[in-house]
Parts: C-alpha cells; structure tokens; sequence
C-alpha cells in the first residue's frame, strides 16, 4: 500500500505529457493570438520554427542531464551560482504572482460574457481574488489530487480546441472566411504583427516546468525529452487550429481578449436552444481549464521557491511544507496573498476588465521572459563545464548546432522583451516606457534584496 501511495504521487511517461500540455496549451493564449489578426499563422509558423523547436531541444537535454528538484532554479544555481539562481527563482515565481490575475480575470469577464452580462468590474475582481485562494487550496492538498485535476483538464483542452477551431474552418468553407488567412496576405505587411511576437513567443514557453516536480518523475531520463518533444508538438498544432478557427468565424477588429471564447462561441453554436445548451457546456469547460493551466504553473513556480527557500537562497518562509505531502505551502500562500493584492492595486486603475487584463499581462510577461534568457545561458555554461558528462539526450549535430539554437533563443527573446516597450514604425510612448520600466526596476530591485539578505 505505501509504494502504491509512493507511486501515485508520482509522475509517469503519460502524466508528463498531459501536466506538460496542461501547463503550454493555455486556451487563452488562443484567443491573445487571434488578436494578431490575420498574420497570427504566419507569425505562429516562423516562431514554432526559429523559437519553439529549439527551445525544446535545449530543455530536453537539460532536463534529461541535470533532472535535479527545482529545474529552471537549479541549472542557473549550478551554472552561475546559489546568488543567481534565486535572483531567476524571483523573477519565474513573481512573474506568475502576476499573470495569475490576468488570467482569473479573463475567467471573471468570460463567466460575465456567458451567464451575467451585467456583472459589474469589481464583482469580477472579487470572484479573481476568490480563486486566488482557492489556487494556494490545491497546492497545498497531496499531489494525487491535483494530478488528477490536470488529466481532467487536459483532454478538455484538446475538446475545446478541437471544436472551436473545427467549427470555424466549418463557418469559413460554408459562409466565408471572417479574415484573409492566406501566406501572401501576412507576408505583405510583415510588420503588422510584429506587436503582436512577444505574444506568440510566450505561448511556447513552460516545458521545463514539469522539472520544477523533478523529484517526482519516474525515469526522468528516459521520459522528459519523449514527453516535451510530444507536448511541444501536440500544442503547437492545436495552437494554429484553434487561431485559425477563430479568425475563420470573426473579424479581426471585433477580437476582444475578455470576451472572444464566449463572442465565438456563440457565433458558431448560438442561436437554438440546444446550440445554447453546447455554448454554456464548452464555456464551463473552457472556464476549468483556465482554473487548471494556474494549478499546473503555480504548482511547478511555488516548488522552484520552495526548493530556494529550503536551501535557504530566499527566506525561509517560502520553504514552509505541508508536515504529511510535502507540499509548498508557505510558497502558496505568499503567491496568492500577492495575486489577490495586485487585482485590487490595478483594479483601483482599470476601467474595464479588458484593460486590467492587458495592464497585469504585459508587466508580468516581460519579466517572465528574462529567466528563459539565463537558462540557454546556463545551458551553455553547463555544457562548456561538463563536456564529458553523459548526456541521455543532447542537442542533435555537435557543439556548434547547440551553441547555435541556445543562441538564437537567447536573441528571439531579448527581441521579444524590447518589442513589449517599442514597435519599429510606431510612435515612442516614453510614458509608457517610463512606466514599466520603473516597474522593472522596483520588481528586480526587491528581488535583490531577498537574494542579498539570505
């Protein structure tokens, strides 16, 4: 009975896979992707390209070489340090303080869409706030639980997706495309979407979190590259299906983050009372998986600073463990407690939900990216140091093909960050960049200082 139990709390070749899909597939990450507009495809191709594939190889041979608790945290701790690995520990956990909110608060203005169009903003804040806590809830219940909860959520997913975006070529073949999707039409106004490649980019990120669970993987040597290279492949496709499913059945210009899922959906089944019926049933699935998505990233980003508190690189209290599962409490609560107070900081600033989607989203996505940059740098500080180390998986065609792809990561998303302050061909907005760069450097500079006191 006690290595069943031992076993449960573990992840297997098939967890992998669904907890990995679970944390990348975001359903909202589709519909920020339709607001690209007709260039999202293109967009999504040359990005999956030059961005996704060599990214997954790269986290493959990390994770299959160095499969240590804490992932992202360990390799720069091991690469550059115990100093920086918790100075990339704050910034990946604290990014997900952030974008928690966001995306609590696309469930609250979708719930409203759906079922109560008159819900005012704050009634919306309140029901964020509330699954805020609910979130710290299942991260600190046994991990059987909640692992159940993501092989749930995940074949939702791919329901939800599967629909939409068939439906919508389905809409499109039978009544005309809402927007032109061809090749010619992106390429002809290339810098149209180039706003828009911050985005996309972050919709690739999130494989290595299966390692922040490291100790819980069966086989982690065998499994993780054949797990993230399946993950990376099946949400890739179902990424482009269900954009172009949406912009096959709406205009780009009435593409609204909120609101899309339940505007579309609507628009494809709506109209009868069983179609009715289909709309309420996709909507309370789509609503779950936004629930599960944060369960999946809060679980790997709270284990990453428990493992630095335990080893006493960031205060202690974020090293707190449930005494019977081992879970990360203390990290838990600490997220949720910050979630909740920042929906009512930028909530006191918003005038709708949209904005207060945006505000919360393009702070914490710039500092989620700069963790990305230090792992490829760790990846090639690791790989120079412990040249003769067995490496289950490695980076196909030597060191200079490894040198080459870490490289171009590294390049893809300095190029990302600079394009969330500056779009070559628009206007400079130097409030704005004024803005979030004092926010920045607030952020970073807190983060010092938890580094520095411990």
């Amino acid at each position: 009975m006690t290595q069943f139990k031992k076993i449960e709390n573990m992840f297997g070749y098939k967890d992998m896979i669904f907890y990995c899909i679970s944390a990348i597939l975001l359903v909202e990450q589709i519909a920020m992707s339709a607001s690209v507009g007709p260039y999202a495809v293109f967009w999504w191709l040359v990005t999956i390209i030059f961005f996704m594939l060599p990214n997954t190889l790269v986290t493959s041979e990390l994770g299959a070489t160095y499969p240590e608790q804490g992932g992202i945290y360990a390799w720069v701790r091991d690469a550059f340090g115990a100093r920086w690995g918790a100075r990339i520990t704050w910034l990946y956990w604290v990014n997900i303080a952030l974008w928690v909110p966001s995306v609590f608060i696309m469930f609250s203005g979708m719930l409203s869409a759906l079922f109560f169009p008159d819900m005012s903003l704050w009634t919306q804040i309140s029901i964020a706030i509330f699954l805020c806590f609910l979130l710290a809830i299942t991260n600190s219940v046994p991990l059987h639980y909640t692992k159940w909860l993501l092989l749930v959520a995940t074949p939702m997913k791919f329901l939800i997706v599967l629909t939409i975006g068939g439906a919508g070529i389905n809409y499109g073949l039978t009544h005309g495309f809402a927007n032109d999707l061809s090749l010619s039409a992106a390429v002809a106004d290339l810098s149209s979407g180039l706003a828009y490649i911050p985005v996309i980019v972050y919709g690739c990120l999130g494989l290595e979190l299966i390692m922040s669970e490291s100790n819980k993987i069966i086989s982690p040597e065998k499994n993780i590259p054949k797990a993230m290279f399946i993950s990376g492949a099946i949400t890739a496709f179902l990424y482009i299906f269900g954009t172009v499913g949406i912009l096959a059945a709406v205009p780009a210009g009435e593409v609204e983050i909120v609101s899309i899922f339940a505007v579309t959906l609507r628009e494809l089944f709506g109209g009868n009372e069983s179609g009715d019926l289909l709309v309420s049933v996709l909507g309370i699935m789509t609503l779950f998986t936004f629930f599960a998505s944060m369960i999946a990233w809060t679980l790997g980003g709270n284990a990453a600073m428990a493992e630095a508190g335990q080893e006493k690189e960031m205060p202690s209290i974020f090293g707190i463990l449930t005494k019977k599962h081992e879970m990360p409490i203390g990290s838990a609560i600490i997220l949720s407690s910050t979630c909740a107070a920042m929906l009512i900081i930028y909530g006191l600033m918003a005038k709708n939900a949209e904005e207060l989607y945006w505000t919360l989203f393009s702070f914490g996505a710039i500092i989620f990216l700069m963790p990305y940059i230090a792992m490829h740098c760790s990846f090639l500080k690791l790989r120079q140091r412990d040249a003769n180390k067995f490496r289950p998986f490695s980076v196909p065609g030597g060191e200079l093909s490894a040198k080459l792809f870490a490289g171009l990561c590294i390049l893809i998303l300095i190029v990302a960050i600079l394009l969330f302050f500056w779009v070559p061909g628009e206007p400079i907005d130097l409030s704005y960049i004024a803005q979030v760069s004092v926010g920045l450097f607030v952020t970073l500079l807190f983060g010092e200082m938890l580094a520095r006191k411990n």
